[in-house]
């Protein structure tokens, strides 16, 4: 829940958990916002709040498919409406990201991490085990 109060003139964002959908859209677009905050400032706190609010919720509220990771990072593709390419600049190699879309390379613990936080999976989702082709 999101209630804004006045201090010092300023209207600053006060949270508390998030029970409803649109609270948790809120939170979200709220830590689109804020998630570059320079360390130490009072976004930055608020961003540190907002991502442990947005867990809670997605854990309680959020049933992930029982997929592969390679099919479930699909799936959230699709959500996001990102392309192959968009992982691609977030990891760095185009040709890496096709091998793994394609099952022909595994995921290496750098594309967990930037794609778990990329498309909202948690981690323990994207280290199970799964079957390479060729």
């Amino acid at each position: 829940m999101l209630d804004l109060k006045e201090n010092n003139d300023m209207t600053q964002p006060q949270w508390f958990l998030i029970e409803t959908e649109e609270e948790y859209e809120s939170a979200l677009a709220r830590y689109e916002e804020v998630k570059r905050a320079l360390k130490n400032s009072a976004d930055h706190k608020e961003k540190i709040l907002l991502v442990h609010l947005i867990s809670e919720y997605e854990k309680e509220n959020r049933n992930l498919p029982e997929v592969d990771p390679i099919e479930l990072i699909k799936i959230r593709m699709a959500d996001f409406g990102y392309k192959s390419a968009d992982l691609a600049n977030e990891y760095g190699d185009k040709g890496t990201i096709s091998k793994v879309l394609n099952y022909k390379q595994a995921l290496s613990l750098t594309m967990i991490r930037k794609f778990s936080k990329l498309l909202r999976i948690p981690a323990d989702a994207l280290i199970k085990e799964y079957e390479l082709v060729g």
